[in-house]
């Protein structure tokens, strides 16, 4: 059969654990990738050649599972073209839109209709969707898992967004317990509502003081709501994800549950690998996120609980907002918005990191690409593999840039923490199911977790 498309490299990275880069030559066809076989004296029939050189890595268009898109009812903040337009300068083919920041919340199966409608036809590489739990929305779990979505979200403490409050303890095993049952992970935002009510009262609005910022958000908020977790995935059986995990005393826990065959899995994000709390100066709320951006030790645990296995998966968590949100002209903590925007600049931040570690970029594609996929149930995405989407990303590992936030796509690029920052890896050329990202022509297909995982447009 003569393909689409026979891509030729000299280094490639599949996403298969422990595969490291080697010459391979890759058949696309309908949009999915045919054969994989060696380079060395083959000779596969193509209507297009791309032939890359020894300078560029093909690896897997990189999943990102954690991406808050606030469109409809906030999409001054973010939507689906400026969020994907981002997400495909970064050398990601897919993401997973957040359930909350967006009106209405998905917590329902009529929300769901609302959100994949608004993003339909604007959208330049795929888009899956989380569902949400909160207090007395169990009964839609059931008819969402139907609808597609690719699993469930829920708070322990507040969103920060009145539709979508937390759920107790007692709410967290009821909903495991049903999801157990559907086959569907549940991430969960792990900040204990009590341990942070019993904290003194700080006043934090007119305070300009990151040292004050952290203080305000202990590491032990996150570790009681990790060790609830835990335990409610033990008596349920069902799969509780940990997201954007902050603070590194957790990791030991997570990795003993894990021994015990408890499904519990946890991730973690860029901010959190990248910035350190030493070096974030008074009045940069550019870098408050929740939980908060902790010490340099601890970030050395995390990238530990990284190599170890214990954490399997980096995403963004890109949680945009406008520049007032983020109170960039008054430099106070309190009222600033906690999210970092960073979904076009998560692999050369991980890249960056992870070369100066001596990790190999086949490591990063397990991270970034083949584990959130597995997370999302996108059996497709996430490698370079017969049978799998054509979705690659062309990056030149060895290439650096400084960043400026003109060169980014976010709808709010001023607020990034990362302006100035050299970083290496230079994403070239995105491609999804076998195709040029065109900015112009908007491809991207919005996805079921079924098997096929084909989109409604």
């Amino acid at each position: 059969m003569t393909a689409d498309l026979v891509i030729r490299a000299a280094r490639v990275v599949t996403g298969e654990a422990g595969a490291r880069p080697r010459p391979l030559a890759i058949a696309v066809a309908g949009g999915r990738i045919t054969r994989v076989e060696p380079l060395d004296g083959l000779t596969l029939a193509g209507r297009e050649f791309l032939d890359l050189g020894a300078d560029v890595v093909l690896m897997p268009g990189l999943v990102d599972s954690h991406v808050h898109v606030c469109e409809p009812g906030n999409t001054e903040w973010e939507g689906f073209a400026s969020a994907t337009k981002a997400a495909a300068a970064g050398g990601i083919t897919t993401l997973v839109d957040m359930p909350l920041d967006s009106v209405p919340t998905t917590v329902s199966t009529q929300a769901l209709a609302v959100k994949r409608a608004a993003a339909s036809g604007q959208c330049l590489v795929d888009v899956g969707f989380w569902g949400g739990v909160i207090p007395g929305n169990a009964a839609e779990l059931a008819p969402m898992a139907e609808a597609g979505v690719t699993g469930f979200k829920c708070f322990l403490s507040e969103s920060g967004s009145d539709d979508f409050p937390p759920v107790t303890p007692a709410q967290l095993t009821e909903a495991l317990t049903i999801l157990a049952a559907l086959d569907r992970p549940l991430l969960v935002h792990a900040e204990s509502a009590a341990a942070a009510a019993a904290l003194p009262q700080v006043a934090t609005e007119g305070s300009r003081s990151y040292a004050g910022h952290l203080a305000a958000n202990p590491r032990h908020v996150e570790n009681v709501a990790v060790a609830q977790v835990i335990e409610a995935a033990r008596v349920t059986g069902g799969h509780a994800h940990v997201v954007h995990l902050s603070s590194s005393d957790a990791i030991e826990m997570i990795a003993s549950a894990q021994r015990e065959g408890v499904r519990v899995t946890a991730e973690t994000c860029p901010h959190y690998l990248t910035l350190a709390a030493e070096e974030i100066h008074d009045g940069h709320t550019a870098a408050k996120c929740c939980p908060p951006i902790r010490e340099a030790a601890n970030q050395e645990r995390l990238w530990a609980g990284l190599a170890a296995g214990t954490l399997g998966y980096i995403v963004s968590d890109h949680s945009p907002c406008t520049a007032e949100m983020k109170a960039l002209d008054t430099g106070y903590f309190g009222p600033a918005w906690g999210g970092i925007s960073s979904l076009q600049l998560g692999l050369p931040l991980i890249w960056t990191q992870a070369r100066a570690r001596g990790i190999g970029l086949e490591q990063v594609a397990v991270w970034m690409s083949a584990g959130p996929a597995r997370l999302a149930g996108l059996t497709g995405k996430g490698q370079i593999a017969a049978g799998y989407d054509a979705d690659f990303c062309v990056v030149a590992p060895e290439e650096s840039f400084v960043v400026h936030p003109d060169q980014l796509h976010h709808k709010h690029p001023g607020t990034t923490p990362y302006a100035g920052r050299e970083l290496y890896g230079v994403v070239g050329t995105t491609i999804l199911r076998g195709k040029r990202v065109d900015a112009k022509r908007p491809a991207g297909r919005l996805l079921s977790r079924s098997p096929e995982h084909q989109g409604q447009e």
